[in-house]
């Protein structure tokens, strides 16, 4: 299956150092796109401020580059795009989707431990939903400052995912404005892959349960819904998602272990099936090689 149009992107957040584990899905995404002709972007996903470390992001962008991973047109960073984000949370609210939630964070714990219906477990049940005016006004008076949540009265969305098949999820209310008054990122990685026209995303098997809740963002938006494909993982040798407790995991700490860049990414290409061991086939061969039907769908160990 193909995608017209189907310009990828990658959008790492600037936390920390890019593991072996997100630079396979980055040279997946470049694959993705790159074997179709089309356009693949990198936008900096960095709204969380208080997460951000000074100089990640170049990193990052050095260590994409240094696999051999080019991209189209600047680097966006959603830090300076918050105008748009706005303008969305106003249409959604203009059109009475929205409500404030007023819940801590201790207060939804505890609610979303108790049996809601057809709620996924530890979804949001809907507490401030139908607060009267009097309710909002108390918190309000106790200093706590709403977030605001969009309406999705338990909707099922589903979606057709070029790996995993069909993937069905059913949607809790969800948050589209932070209480520090920070556009969420469900809501803003929507806004930003229908502005940059992104019509296919590659990311993390980890993702997969979030799409519906974008799908539902996108859809009261009335913007348009891209293809997904989520690859699968990167465990260490104790069965767990890669991490720093596993050792040399990124790139830095590859070559200084006396990798080339090359040979780190001739390492990501054999655990995707894409070459042979102890081969170090260049960019282009990966490309002529790749067939999206051939990737493997569960989680595994890189050595």
């Amino acid at each position: 299956m193909e995608i017209a149009n189907a310009t990828g992107r990658y959008a790492p957040s600037p936390t920390g150092t890019l593991h072996l584990g997100n630079l396979r899905t980055a040279l997946l995404a470049w694959l993705f796109a790159r074997s179709q002709g089309a356009r693949f972007l990198v936008r900096i996903d960095d709204l969380d401020t208080g997460r951000v470390r000074p100089g990640v992001a170049e990193q990052q962008l050095a260590d994409l580059a240094a696999l051999g991973l080019d991209w189209d047109g600047p680097v966006v960073r959603q830090s300076e795009r918050r105008e748009l984000y706005d303008d969305a949370i106003a249409r959604l609210d203009e059109g009475g989707q929205l409500y404030p939630c007023y819940c801590t964070r201790a207060e939804i714990r505890q609610a979303a431990s108790a049996p809601h219906g057809s709620l996924p477990e530890g979804a949001y049940p809907g507490t401030c939903r139908e607060l009267t005016a009097a309710g909002r006004a108390e918190r309000e008076a106790a200093g706590r400052p709403p977030a605001l949540r969009l309406r999705a009265d338990g909707a099922s969305v589903a979606f057709t995912d070029r790996l995993l098949g069909r993937v069905e999820g059913v949607v809790d209310d969800l948050v589209v404005r932070r209480n520090d008054g920070a556009p969420a990122y469900n809501l803003a990685v929507v806004v930003d892959d229908t502005a940059q026209g992104v019509r296919e995303v590659v990311r993390g098997a980890d993702l997969a349960e979030t799409t519906p809740r974008q799908l539902h963002v996108a859809a009261r938006l009335g913007l348009p819904a891209p293809g997904y494909a989520h690859v699968p993982l990167v465990l260490g040798a104790d069965g767990a998602r890669l991490a720093k407790r596993h050792g040399s995991v990124t790139l830095a700490e590859r070559i200084a272990a006396g990798q080339s860049p090359a040979e780190v990414r001739a390492q990501l290409a054999r655990s995707v099936g894409l070459a042979a061991p102890q081969e170090t086939p260049a960019l282009d061969e990966l490309l002529h090689r790749f067939d999206p039907l051939t990737l493997p769908t569960e989680p595994m160990v890189l050595a």
